[in-house]
């Protein structure tokens, strides 16, 4: 590796932490995960599934493609923005607590589809994964740009790993003997997950704003 890539990909990691370490829409999930035993896994790796399938999507050149439709990004937009909706008031009616059953609702393969829509279902993520990975890949490098993307996308991915498995892990070390206050912070993710979706409608739509 070259220092030229080896730079590039330092400032890449920097750029990259920086932005996962930001609260959002994976953070309440991670927390909500958090207070639900055997929900931190399979809700982590739903999300960074979601992220692997858009890092291939942008990787194959197919990202462009969609970025390129504005029916298309309108579509991805509405039922980013519709799920994460339905999602947040969900959390809201029924706020996660500390328990340790485990039934059908809070079940492994629920929270990984539901990990899975939070970020792949994200057109601000594959805007973002079309705007950010090209900007660190060079054409004279050994690897093909497919490649290099690919590379990026899953420094991108370890990155969503590290901080939401601590995330999770700490609302679940903290709120689990809370009850009161993990209700609270549960519908607190709730609130925020709706204000998201609520965002990327308004942003889709100004004209409802007005």
């Amino acid at each position: 590796m070259t220092a030229l890539a080896t730079n590039m990909l330092t400032a890449f990691w920097v750029l990259s932490i920086s932005l996962v370490l930001v609260p959002g829409a994976d953070w309440a999930y991670a927390i909500s995960a958090g207070m639900r035993d055997r929900a931190i896994a399979p809700a982590i790796g739903g999300m960074l599934l979601g992220y692997l399938t858009i890092t291939a999507v942008v990787a194959a050149g197919v990202g462009a493609l969609v970025a390129s439709a504005p029916a298309i990004l309108t579509v991805l937009t509405v039922l980013g923005a519709g799920y994460l909706l339905w999602l947040g008031g969900n959390v809201l009616v029924h706020p996660s607590v500390p328990t340790a059953g485990d039934d059908h609702a809070s079940s492994a393969m629920g929270w990984l589809v539901r990990g899975f829509a939070v970020s792949g279902v994200n057109p601000k993520a594959l805007l973002l994964f079309l705007a950010l990975l090209p900007q660190f890949t060079s054409r004279s490098g050994a690897w093909s740009i497919s490649t290099q993307i690919g590379a990026l996308g899953l420094v991108q991915i370890v990155n969503c790993a590290l901080v939401y498995s601590l995330v999770g892990l700490g609302a679940k070390i903290v709120l689990r003997t809370r009850p009161k206050i993990a209700r609270t912070i549960s519908q607190l993710s709730g609130v925020a997950m709706i204000a998201i979706g609520l965002f990327l409608l308004a942003e889709q739509f100004p004209g409802f704003t007005r």
